[in-house]
């Protein structure tokens, strides 16, 4: 029997609390537990827990703010059952979620597994263009989205689940605030656990609604590659080095056509983007949409590749260490 927690760390996310919660209440398998740990929100949220007392079995658990990862161990340790499902405040489940893992895990041995995020038909058009730059195979190489996409598989924190047992015995998530779920899915391959793709376990996720908080989100991710990169080099990929190598590529185009004239790079760059265009409407089918997803892809890969050619510089050519280098992204 494979027992499952569902932990929810969350900060501040009233509405979004709300709608995974109403999600969780409609599963066809109601033999889960949920344990939401507030992690030092500046608003109420035990209201929301309050609506869905008699329909779920859910615990409330409130601290001071220590960020995602260990807000999540907190939760953990508190957890009954087997089997430790991790997602994010801002997503939603589909009836049959907790009924797709447990029949995945009677299947598939693993310690850890994961799933796809996507959008849902509901999201507005900005979700919608930024969910298609997230898992599309031409900016993150489909990873988050296709299990066809995947060789061995970084389950993330917006859906993973990892054993209990697996889980304590690795010490849970690290001190890090951003990037936290790769480096413990990295840290579980070094202590020889494994992990696995669940391909129907997909969840709806809001991500963020404007193009400012992507921009700023996906910074932040390009600034703990190289640190996970120095924690876990086994696991190095030349293909971390693309969204810097577009950015600096772009930038040398605009140089060279109004200095020079020379248009050959920013040509290439219009082949990428009808490449994207093209595959964006043909996936979203929809116009508006596909405009959109241009603009965040390019978003994406910019401010992915400068905060990761910004991380690289001060870890490798500064020798900051990564807590003097970012101490933000550390508890």
């Amino acid at each position: 029997m494979n027992s499952i927690s569902i932990i929810i760390a969350i900060y501040n996310r009233r509405d979004e609390l709300f709608e995974l919660l109403n999600s969780l209440s409609r599963q066809s398998d109601k033999d889960f537990e949920i344990i939401v740990v507030d992690d030092g929100s500046k608003i109420d949220l035990s209201h929301i827990i309050q609506l869905f007392e008699n329909q779920l079995n859910i615990s409330f658990y409130q601290k001071s703010n220590s960020g995602p990862g260990l807000t999540r161990n907190y939760g953990a340790k508190r957890a009954k059952n087997d089997w430790l499902v991790f997602v994010d405040s801002d997503v939603i489940v589909e009836n049959d979620y907790i009924e797709s893992i447990k029949k995945d895990l009677e299947t598939t041995s693993c310690d850890a597994f994961g799933g796809a995020d996507k959008a849902h038909k509901g999201f507005n058009i900005m979700q919608k263009a930024i969910s298609y730059s997230m898992t599309s195979v031409f900016t993150t190489g489909g990873i988050r989205g296709s299990k066809k996409a995947v060789s061995k598989f970084q389950p993330r924190s917006f859906n993973m689940g990892v054993n209990k047992e697996v889980f304590l015995e690795v010490g849970g998530f690290s001190e890090m605030r951003i990037g936290e779920d790769p480096d413990l899915s990295m840290t579980l391959w070094e202590n020889g656990y494994t992990t696995a793709f669940f391909d129907n376990i997909g969840v709806y996720h809001k991500r963020r609604t404007d193009l400012g908080k992507f921009s700023k989100q996906v910074y932040q991710f390009g600034c703990a590659r190289p640190i996970l990169n120095q924690r876990h080099p086994k696991y190095v990929k030349p293909t971390f080095w693309f969204p810097t190598l577009f950015l600096l590529g772009y930038v040398m185009g605009l140089f060279h056509y109004f200095v020079w004239g020379y248009g050959l790079l920013l040509a290439l760059y219009g082949i990428y983007t009808f490449v994207v265009f093209f595959h964006a409407l043909f996936v979203t089918k929809n116009v508006n949409i596909t405009a959109m997803a241009i603009i965040a892809t390019y978003v994406q890969m910019f401010s992915y590749g400068y905060g990761f050619l910004k991380s690289w510089f001060k870890l490798n050519i500064l020798r900051q260490s990564p807590k003097q280098a970012f101490p933000s992204h550390f508890h």
